[in-house]
């Protein structure tokens, strides 16, 4: 018809697609487009501190934390659909670790030196980090490299001077499979406490006293720590249920809830400052899982260690028998003449001597742990009583007994052997 009106066509606002990232491009932490050859363009942190270096100044702490965030979000690898972030305190043991174990085995008062200082970096490393509170895989990087080292070191040094028969290297690489899979079940969740099952056990005029009493400022709360997290129960604490303790006791209710993660903790929870979330059964957080070692994977932990230890026990074992012929494993490590005459039997010997310290200081760890579940008690109950002067201390402080959960050596075993299967319920006695 004519006049009739033509239908106006509405234009369709269609919003800017966002253009897919190649290889060697990223998001930045600014919310920039950048790309990986550009990771050296305008860093105004790091020209500040190389003219502050070079002028002989100092650093402010402020601007080497400024410098590592830059290098560690600038640290990339091309992959597919944008460049990959690289953890940059995995690197350190990738590059050192090889080149300081050859370098000891240039020399006898080398090796001395070289595995001395390392033990001496690695604690200060890792005091550097645990007084930061932060995360690192610096650990767990140094601890999967060197299995992997150890055992390429093996194949290519030892294995083809004819001493290890083909059974006794299945043995040995059965036990490295054991280990990674034992580590891989360890770093599985440590018991997390979940906030929709903690608040079922409460009624919803305690939740809303609890949800009230945590919007309050922790530092007004007794017994509170500088991270907001409130400190665990003392022995003194009477061990009732949790519901007849938060409607009895109001001042203990403030000591169970945790204003971090918003929930009750159960008796022997914490929260963890380093992962940032409450763990139940708390032992302590680990550096070379980077993880914590809580009700769900401190069996695995223990099992871990154990493993490593025959394991490694049994290389260092193969390996002398090799290369110090005719002599007994304690008599080869303080004494193997020639040793150094030939650069193969100098790197293994070496080798030795470096697996020797890190058995010694698991076998320290794996002591400690044993000791810990015969009495029952986690790390962490160890250094709040020591520091609040109320566990009892034997054998020169090797054994800390907070006498709390002691129900005699066998009860504990038997209730560590349990741990995990009873996920949401516990005993009256562990229930505050």
């Amino acid at each position: 018809m004519k006049g009739s009106m033509k239908p106006v066509k509405k234009k369709k606002t269609e919003e800017p697609e966002l253009e897919p990232l190649c290889c060697c491009e990223y998001i930045d932490r600014n919310g920039e487009k950048n790309h990986v050859a550009a990771c050296l363009c305008d860093c105004q942190d790091l020209d500040e501190g190389c003219d502050r270096w070079i002028t002989c100044k100092s650093l402010q702490p402020e601007t080497c934390e400024r410098i590592m965030d830059t290098i560690s979000d600038r640290l990339r690898i091309p992959w597919l659909r944008g460049a990959k972030k690289v953890n940059i305190s995995i690197i350190p043991p990738l590059v050192l670790l090889p080149v300081f174990l050859h370098v000891a085995s240039w020399h006898f008062l080398l090796g001395v030196v070289v595995l001395t200082s390392l033990p001496v970096l690695a604690l200060w490393y890792y005091y550097l980090t645990h007084r930061r509170k932060e995360q690192t895989l610096f650990f767990l990087s140094l601890g999967l490299f060197s299995l992997g080292y150890m055992y390429y070191v093996f194949l290519q040094e030892v294995v083809p001077r004819g001493r290890v028969g083909p059974v006794q290297l299945a043995v040995l690489t059965c036990g490295l499979f054991l280990i990674l899979l034992a580590l891989y079940r360890a770093k599985r969740n440590p018991g997390y406490l979940n906030p929709a099952s903690s608040d079922r056990s409460l009624s919803s005029s305690q939740l809303e006293f609890l949800n009230r009493k945590g919007q309050e400022k922790t530092k007004g709360f007794p017994g509170t720590d500088t991270s907001g997290s409130l400190n665990n129960r003392t022995a003194k604490d009477d061990p009732k249920g949790s519901s007849r303790m938060l409607a009895g006791s109001p001042t203990k209710a403030k000591e169970d809830w945790c204003a971090k993660c918003q929930l009750v903790r159960p008796a022997r929870a914490w929260h963890c400052r380093i992962c940032g979330i409450c763990v139940r059964r708390m032992d302590h957080h680990c550096v070379w899982i980077n993880s914590c070692v809580g009700e769900s994977n401190h069996q695995a932990f223990i099992l871990a260690l154990l493993i490593f230890l025959l394991t490694s026990v049994y290389g260092i074992t193969l390996t002398l028998d090799t290369i110090c012929r005719d002599r007994s494993v304690f008599t080869a490590l303080f004494y193997c003449p020639g040793v150094y005459a030939n650069y193969s039997s100098a790197l293994s010997f070496t080798c030795v001597w470096y697996s020797v310290i890190i058995t010694a200081g698991m076998a320290y760890i794996f002591l400690i742990q044993l000791i810990n579940i015969s009495y029952n008690v986690t790390e962490r109950e160890v250094q709040q009583a020591l520091r609040q002067k109320t566990g009892r201390r034997l054998l020169c402080g090797l054994i800390v007994d907070t006498g709390q959960y002691n129900r005699g050596f066998l009860r504990n075993w038997h209730q560590f052997s349990t741990l995990g299967t009873r996920a949401f319920h516990h005993p009256a006695e562990d229930i505050v």
